[in-house]
Order: structure tokens, then sequence, then C-alpha cells
């Protein structure tokens, strides 16, 4: 576990925002990937919630130098094992089902399991978990309520997900207890549908750039 949390801590300190993406043209991942790196953003994470999500990991795993790319809703062992096929360097999870850490105890890919209370956080961090995703963010509580669950668990490093949108990024950037933030507003929907890369360019230029 320990060479795991080394990994996914690597990943997470990439940059300040790691974008979260829902692709449904696998052909859009290539160039959306590519205009997140030029703008600074290398860590991403292709959620696995539409058909083409495995061919986006793939594509970009294989075709964009400097991305390092992850998969993210890996609910499951089967989800986990597609995902180190396709070629993620991380996975990321809306939360911690038994049978799914089991699965990545056995995998030389690092986790990032989500957590949404003290109980589950504490439960991770028994069996390893030093980092964590809090997920829903916003919907949990936001910037109030994390301050006051990492307050006692500061073994914990979090990446808030859920909710989060550029004017309120750097709230989350400013607790101690936040190595970074996942968001979509870095690719909003409209401008990968135009194939606007340079807009997106743009939008990863100014995350990148975040600091609390």
């Amino acid at each position: 576990m320990t060479g795991h949390q080394a990994g996914i801590e690597a990943v997470l300190k990439l940059a300040p925002v790691v974008p979260v993406l829902v692709i449904d043209d696998a052909a859009s991942a290539v160039p959306l990937a590519r205009a997140l790196v030029a703008g600074g953003l290398k860590a991403i994470e292709i959620t696995f919630r539409t058909p083409a999500a495995v061919d986006a990991v793939k594509a970009v795993a294989q075709e964009v130098e400097g991305a390092v790319v992850g998969a993210g809703t890996v609910l499951n062992a089967d989800q986990l094992a597609q995902a180190v096929d396709a070629g993620a360097r991380f996975m990321v999870s809306p939360g911690a089902a038994p049978r799914l850490l089991a699965a990545a105890a056995d995998c030389d890919v690092p986790l990032l399991p989500g957590a949404a209370s003290a109980s589950e956080a504490m439960s991770l961090l028994e069996q390893g978990y030093r980092f964590q995703k809090f997920f829903p963010a916003e919907p949990a509580g936001g910037v109030a309520y994390l301050k006051s669950l990492a307050s006692p668990l500061s073994a914990i490093r979090f990446c808030p997900t859920g909710g989060i949108a550029r004017d309120s990024a750097g709230s989350y950037l400013a607790l101690p207890s936040v190595v970074c933030v996942g968001g979509s507003w870095v690719a909003p929907g409209d401008k990968v549908a135009a194939g606007d890369w340079a807009a997106i360019e743009a939008l990863a230029r100014d995350a990148a750039g975040l600091t609390a």
C-alpha cells in the first residue's frame, strides 16, 4: 500500500486541478487531452460513465504525450481490470466497496477511493489510504464540512470533487488537508462539442495557476 500511496500522491501533486471528463465520443478524447496537457493539467480522469470511456482512456494513454490518464467512477473489480487493460495510470472511485478495495490491493495501479464521512475516511485510513477523494464535495457540505472532517483526521489528504467550480476551487485549495481538487469546468460540454480546443487550453492554463 505504501507504493500505491506514493503513486497516487505523485499524480495528485501534478497540478491543483484534476479534470474530470465524461466522454461521449472517443474521437474527442485525444484532442481534448492534448489541450488540457498543453494548458498544464497532466493528470486527467476519464469517468467510466459512458460506452466510450474505455476507448477514450486507451487512446489518451497511447497517443497523448505528457498525459497521465486515469479512470474515474470505477465501481467494481471488473471495471478496475478494464481500466488497467486500457492503460490507466490511476483509478478513482466515488466510494469504497469492500470487493473493489480487495481487487485494488492486488493491482499495481493506485486507487483513489471516495469518502464522505468520518467513519468512511477512518475505515480507509485503517487500510492504508492516506489519499482519498472527498465526494460529493459541495452537496456533502462543502469547504466548511471538509474543514471540520479533516481537523481530527490530520493524516489524510483529500481531493474534493463534485460540484466544484472555478470560483470555489480556491477555498478548497486553501485547506491544509486538500492536495488538489477535481473539476469538470475546465472542459465544458459545449466547447468539447465545438472542438474549441484553444478555449479549453486557456481554461486549463487558468486552472493550473490556481492557488489558495
